[in-house]
């Protein structure tokens, strides 16, 4: 084996993974949906929800530490609970909450490309684009991904250029700030509702662990990385929100609720900054669906490696994984076009809250071999099952979105219901202690 390797991945790029990763598709999808939600409390609820997903970086911190690999979550929940049904579900659980990220991001690809077209056409158009853009990168990842994984940079720039100009000039430009006051606010147990709704805006640092083996300095860049990017996009949550609470009233929110950046943006700059940021939801929302498509291509793969899954999904065809991306594509097709924004988004956020709640748990369980203050760990993993509590009640309280819940109920048992069959039936050995791709060429079918 040639000792060169690849360019490896330093403290800037490392950090732009987690940040590239939480600025997606999500903040121009649930911002109109949050905001009616909380109210002036908004700014808070992305607080709030920052500050969870915090607790929990610190438990990725330690564990991609000790444990760097492509691997990631399935690992850490590998190694930490071992080999039974449990880890199996919840590594087909987050397969299944990745399907849901694709749909919220379609949705809001759909939603923004659809205001180019008149207002009538709009419903048709929005269905159309959802469906689109999900089929097209499909093809994208099967014959180009490569080029468009190289312009995952470019796209980042773009974004956050965009934002920050929204940002800059909404903060320049008067705003009703009263807006903000606690007297707009919501229940508490609503506030934090309302962030658990949005949770999955923040799911995106757990990348930094499948890239953490391309890690030049992992004890220097990782931190920076997982806790540094977390802190800044708090942030840019914070002020992305309180920008559209300061220039538009809560029933204007309600009615352009997922394009509620974009009018935003037209109040602060006119038409030019509705387009550019609608230009900015289109590029943000399409890279997003990519990045999420070779994720899930990736994690189905690994899910197969460790005997999880049908070994049929270890195939690749031009180098990427395409029997799992091809079953996210066709997952997110039905959530998108038939689920509503507010139930995709319960759905989502609850996943990921569980899967947080159990790597925390499993920083817990392996805090000798990591280094970690368990204590810490037990804190991010109470406020994840908090958090996950008061969604679920708030969710209950009304009726109107009472069957968001079975829904959730529903990824969880299709998740035992497929494990639980598929050992059953195969007699897999299911294999840990190595990350799949340690060495290749003791892979056997």
């Amino acid at each position: 084996m040639s000792s060169t390797s690849e360019p490896k991945l330093g403290a800037f790029s490392t950090l732009s993974i987690g940040i590239g990763g939480m600025v997606g598709g999500g903040i121009f999808a649930v911002t109109g949906l949050t905001i009616t939600a909380t109210q002036g409390g908004a700014p808070v609820a992305f607080l709030i929800a920052g500050i969870v997903a915090l607790l929990t970086s610190y438990s990725y911190l330690k564990l991609t530490l000790r444990y760097p690999g492509v691997g990631g979550t399935v690992d850490f929940l590998n190694r930490a609970f071992g080999t039974g049904i449990f880890t199996g579900a919840a590594n087909i659980l987050l397969l299944l909450s990745y399907v849901v990220l694709v749909a919220v991001y379609a949705y809001a690809f759909g939603s923004y490309g659809a205001c180019f077209f008149p207002e009538p056409d709009r419903p048709f158009w929005t269905h159309a684009l959802i469906s689109g853009v999900i089929v097209g990168l499909v093809g994208v990842n099967a014959l180009g991904g490569s080029l468009v994984v190289r312009a995952e940079n470019v796209f980042n720039i773009v974004k956050i250029l965009l934002l920050a100009a929204f940002i800059v000039a909404g903060l320049a430009t008067p705003m009703e700030w009263s807006r903000l006051g606690t007297e707009h606010y919501v229940s508490p147990m609503g506030l934090v509702a309302g962030a658990m709704l949005i949770f999955l805006n923040y799911e995106g640092f757990e990348l930094i662990a499948n890239a953490s083996k391309d890690v030049a300095n992992p004890k220097r860049s990782l931190p920076i990385a997982y806790v540094g990017g977390v802190l800044i996009v708090i942030v840019i949550y914070m002020l992305i929100v309180a920008v559209v609470v300061g220039h538009l009233s809560f029933a204007e929110v309600a009615k352009d609720s997922d394009t509620a950046l974009s009018v935003a943006a037209q109040d602060v700059m006119g038409r030019t900054g509705y387009i550019a940021i609608a230009i900015a939801a289109l590029l943000a929302t399409s890279s997003a669906i990519n990045a999420t498509f070779y994720s899930t291509g990736r994690l189905a793969y690994i899910i197969a490696k460790t005997g999880e899954l049908p070994s049929e999904l270890k195939r690749s065809f031009r180098g990427q994984h395409l029997e799992g991306t091809l079953i996210t594509a066709v997952l997110a097709l039905v959530v998108a076009n038939f689920v509503p924004l507010d139930a995709i988004a319960t759905m989502g956020s609850a996943g990921f809250l569980l899967l947080f709640l159990a790597v925390n748990v499993a920083n817990v369980r392996l805090a000798r071999q990591t280094n970690s203050r368990a204590w810490l760990s037990g804190l991010a993993a109470l406020s994840t099952l908090v958090a996950m509590i008061v969604l679920c009640v708030k969710v209950d309280e009304n009726p109107a979105t009472r069957n968001h819940l079975w829904i959730l109920v529903g990824m969880i048992v299709v998740s035992l219901t497929i494990e639980i069959v598929y050992r059953s039936l195969t007699g897999r050995e299911v294999r840990m202690g190595r990350t799949p791709d340690s060495n290749p060429k003791s892979d056997v079918a």
